[in-house]
This record gives C-alpha cells, structure tokens and sequence, in this order.
C-alpha cells in the first residue's frame, strides 16, 4: 500500500476540520454531512478567496453577492428536512453552492436569481461536476417560479421583510420554506415556516445576516 503524500494529508484534513466545524455549530443530520462532504466548496469559490473556501466564513462573490459560510449553510439545509423526492425551489443562486449540496438530497433543483452573472457562472459549475437535477434561472425570485409550482420545499438566501406571499403560496400543504427575515442586514431571523392545510406555523431558529432580497433583475 503507498503512503500517502502530504497532499492527501492535508486534503484529509481539511476535511475532517470541515466536518467537525460542521458537527460543533450544530449540524448533525448524516445526510445533510455526506451531502456537504460531497460538494467541494473549492469549486464554488474563485479568485482571491480561493484558498479560504474551506474556512467557516463567508466569502465575496461576483455581484456584490456572497457565499454563506458552510455552518449557516448546513443549518439551513437541516431545517429543510429534504426528502429524497423532492422538488425543491432555491431563491438566490449566488455561487451555486447551496443548490450543488441540495441536489444530492431531492429529486429535482430549481434555482433562481436576479443576477444573469451569476446564474450563468453556477449553471457552468453545475455541469463541471456532473449535477443534471438542477435547472438555473435568471429571474425575480420573489415571485418564485409558478410555472414549476408548487414545491416540497422552498429555500431563501437573502432577507426580506416577511415571507414573500408568492413564495408562501407555491409551497405544498405540508411543504417546508427556512429564509431568513428582517428589515435590516443587522437584525434578522432564520424562520422556518411551514404550511399546513388550515395556514402556517412559523418557528424562529436562530439570528443570521444575510444580503437583502431585492426584486427585479440584475444589470449583469
């Protein structure tokens, strides 16, 4: 058997540092860690900030957007309880990283954001590593994706005021949406909300900052 080279030892590492911040800020959901190990935030990160895609924090994209740091991200994703038949509609694609993490938990990904750049760049991504279950467009998500509705769950990457009434309505009886709101990028909450035939229960998770949700499209 080889030895390893010190570069396996630093990727296996890396990972093992990943994952244990993953489990002490509270993401402890086996398919959600696997689905995370699977997904190389490397790929999602270019630039300058390369070499700290693998660091707990979040980092500058194009767009004056970012990449939510991989806890939140986690978080999120365990909040949703994704099943494996699910079609899941994620509004603000960004990076493309949370819908690459999404797509090895449901059947099928619709991921949409304001921003063409964007969208283009994570499409690209997506078909570098083979992930055929995600469809990227370019549009208001705010207004969600009709067309494709309604959803099992829905997943918001950028703060509003209250969840998007359009939003609200594409979700299923029993369906789950986690986003975060606030009026303003320093108060916010994680709000799961989740429709049952006679309305909606909401639960708050925790505090987060998120970019705010603007509507209409992007000049890029």
């Amino acid at each position: 058997m080889n030895d390893p080279t010190p570069q396996d030892d630093s990727a296996a590492e890396r990972q093992m540092r990943f994952v244990f911040a993953l489990r002490s800020h509270g993401v402890t959901d086996t398919r959600v860690l696997q689905a995370m190990e699977r997904t190389d935030r490397g790929a999602f990160v270019r630039g300058l900030f390369a070499e700290r895609a693998y660091e707990d924090m979040p980092l500058p994209i194009s767009c004056g957007q970012t990449i939510s740091q991989p806890s939140v991200v986690g978080l999120m994703t365990q909040a949703l309880d994704v099943q494996p038949r699910d079609k899941v509609l994620e509004v603000g694609t960004g990076s493309g990283y949370q819908a690459a993490i999404l797509s090895h938990l449901c059947r099928r990904v619709y991921t949409v954001d304001r921003h063409r750049r964007l969208v283009r760049e994570a499409a690209e991504v997506f078909r570098e590593l083979g992930l055929v279950n995600i469809t990227a467009f370019a549009a208001d998500g705010s207004f969600g994706l009709p067309d494709q509705a309604p959803f099992d769950r829905i997943l918001v990457t950028a703060a509003a005021e209250d969840p998007p009434g359009p939003l609200l309505a594409q979700l299923k009886i029993g369906g789950i949406m986690v986003l975060p709101v606030g009026q303003s990028d320093a108060v916010q909450s994680l709000i799961k909300v989740t429709r049952l035939q006679s309305g909606y229960d909401y639960e708050e998770l925790r505090p987060v900052r998120f970019v705010p949700l603007v509507e209409g499209l992007g000049t890029e």
